[in-house]
Parts: C-alpha cells; structure tokens; sequence
C-alpha cells in the first residue's frame, strides 16, 4: 500500500458504549489478536469510544504506529464526555492524521471515514456482535463493506460479553 513504510495494517470497527468487564474481555481478546501479527504494525481508527480506544490504546502498547481518520469537524462532540480525554492522548499519538471535509458528525461521514479506513488496511478487526448496525455505518456496515472488498476480517465478541 502506498506509504506504509512496509507496515503490516490494521483497522478497527467496533461497538461503543461497552461496560466495563466487555471492555476488559474486548482488550484481551485485541491484545492477543495483535501480538500475532507482524513486528512492524500499523493500525487505522476514528478513535471513537469503545472498540476504537482499546484497540488503539493496544496498539500503542505494543509498539504500533497509529493513524487516525476524524470522521468530521466537531467529531469528539458526539463522542461521550467521559472519552474526551482518552481521545485527546490517543490523537496526539497518531503518526497521521486524516480529516474528512464533513462540518459535523453525520452517518455519513462515519461511514465515509470507514471506507478511507478500509482503503489503507490489509486486514479488519470488527468488535461485533453478530448484530445489524443501529445506524448506517455502523460495525455490521463496514463489515458488509469490508467482505465487499475481499478483506480478511476477526470478529471479536468473546464469550460473555454484552453491548449497552
């Protein structure tokens, strides 16, 4: 792919609002998932709460280098206060930065930023529960769009794990 350095990619869909003992389970599961894969890793989030911030907090944690799509100007808006913050940390990590021209968050843009996701990974890491998105550009969205594409995807929904 073009400019990745060699780097093995990764994107992350994935629900939010996840408890805490789902978080913990999801952050395990994750954590394994990418200790398998390549040394040189290079993963690809919107950084929204839930399955994006633990993906991209293990990412971190193991050495990978993180890319971040913003969905649209005033995206940390709709994300929940309690997120704010973690939010700010992960994108001041983030060795790029893509921002889609969208001035607020819409479905569409969420899924604008999945696709622009889509584009630049070699693999999908959903965080789904089998279920039918909530709204378009939801997690079953981009799975659809990644099988679309041909992309290898790892459902992550480990045992005992609920969605809010």
């Amino acid at each position: 792919m073009e400019g990745d350095g060699g780097a093995y990619r990764v994107g992350i869909s994935g629900h939010r609002g996840l408890g805490r003992t789902t978080a913990s389970l999801v952050s395990d599961a994750i954590r394994k998932i990418l200790s398998g894969l390549p040394d040189s890793l290079a993963g690809i989030s919107c950084l929204a709460d839930g399955a994006d911030q633990i993906f991209a907090r293990e990412l971190l944690a193991r050495g990978g280098t993180l890319e971040v799509v913003v969905p649209a100007g005033r995206y940390k808006d709709c994300l929940p206060p309690d997120a704010h913050a973690e939010y700010d940390a992960l994108l001041a990590r983030a060795s790029r930065v893509h921002r889609l021209p969208y001035p607020a968050p819409t479905e569409e843009s969420h899924m604008a930023a999945s696709r622009l996701m889509l584009d630049r990974t070699h693999e999908l890491l959903a965080v789904w529960d089998g279920k039918p998105a909530r709204g378009y550009g939801g997690t079953a969205d981009v799975v659809a769009e990644a099988r679309s594409r041909g992309l290898p995807i790892r459902v992550i929904w480990p045992p005992g794990a609920r969605r809010d």
